[in-house]
């Protein structure tokens, strides 16, 4: 898991930018196994917030709950090196395993 764990992290710290209108931020519980990309700006003096990537570790799998951006997490973590049996897309509708 610290092998997927490190790949994750050094992944999601790529979506984090600083743009002309807003910037986002990588945020993580203090297990480290629960990430969130929080975006925020404006739009014609309008504020605006919303987060943009849930994910979380599991064992040896990651499960994206949320993604928002462009470049599809999945793809990104698949490039990285990441098996996609390993990626369980939880947004687009596969299945999670019970883990209570």
């Amino acid at each position: 898991m610290d092998n997927i764990k490190k790949i994750l992290v050094n992944v999601l710290n790529g979506y984090v930018s600083k743009g002309l209108n807003g910037y986002t931020e990588l945020t993580r519980n203090i297990d480290e196994n629960l990430f969130t990309l929080i975006a925020t700006g404006h739009n014609n003096q309008k504020r605006f917030t919303f987060t943009a990537l849930i994910v979380q570790i599991i064992a040896d799998t990651i499960i994206i709950e949320e993604d928002r951006n462009s470049k599809p997490l999945v793809d990104a973590l698949v490039q990285a090196g990441i098996p996609r049996k390993n990626i369980i897309l939880a947004y687009a509708g596969e299945k999670v395993p019970d883990i209570s």
